[in-house]
C-alpha cells in the first residue's frame, strides 16, 4: 500500500497547506489497496508537538474505492473525527508556534471492518476500535521548519 501526495516523503510541506498560507489539506493519492479492505483511516500529526504528537486531521471509514483525496475536500463517505483542538477539520503546519524543524505524519490504514464508533471520536478511540483489523499501514512524512 502506498500514500502519495504532491511533496515526497521527507520533504518540506508546500506553504499552501500550512497556517502561513491557505490551512488546506494537500491531495492524497492512495495506491495498493489491499484485497479485502472494508474501510480506510488517515490521520495527520506532529510528531515533536510535546507532550504527546498533535492530531491535525483524522478521517475514517474511508470507503476503500477512494483512491484520492483532493486538496480542501473529504471523500465522499468518510468520517472526520475530532483533532486535538477539539475541532473537526484539517489543521496544517502552523511553523509561527513552534522553532526547528517538526516531522508531520500521515498515516494511512487499511481496514478488514468499517468501524462503529461515533463520529467525535478522537484518534485513541480509533485507534482502539481498529486493533485487530489492520491488513496494511503506510506513511508520508512531511516537514515542516521554522526561523522562530
Amino acid at each position: 500500500m502506498n500514500l502519495k501526495s504532491v511533496f515526497e516523503s521527507n520533504q518540506e510541506f508546500p506553504e499552501l497547506f500550512t497556517c502561513l498560507s491557505e490551512n488546506i489539506n494537500p491531495p492524497l493519492f492512495f495506491e495498493d489497496i489491499p484485497e479485502g479492505t472494508k474501510s480506510l483511516i488517515l490521520s495527520l500529526e506532529d510528531t515533536n508537538a510535546t507532550p504527546t504528537a498533535w492530531i491535525h486531521w483524522l478521517l475514517f471509514n474511508i470507503p476503500p474505492t477512494i483512491t484520492s483525496i483532493k486538496q480542501n475536500e473529504i471523500p465522499e463517505g468518510a468520517t472526520e473525527g475530532l483533532a486535538n483542538n477539539k475541532s473537526f477539520g484539517y489543521e496544517g503546519p502552523c511553523p509561527k508556534y513552534f522553532s526547528g524543524t517538526h516531522t508531520y505524519l500521515f498515516t494511512l490504514t487499511a481496514l478488514d471492518t468499517v468501524l462503529d464508533i461515533p463520529k467525535a471520536s478522537d484518534k485513541t478511540a480509533v485507534e482502539q476500535a481498529a486493533e485487530g483489523h489492520i491488513l496494511a499501514k503506510t506513511e508520508l512524512i512531511g516537514l515542516c521548519t521554522s526561523d522562530k
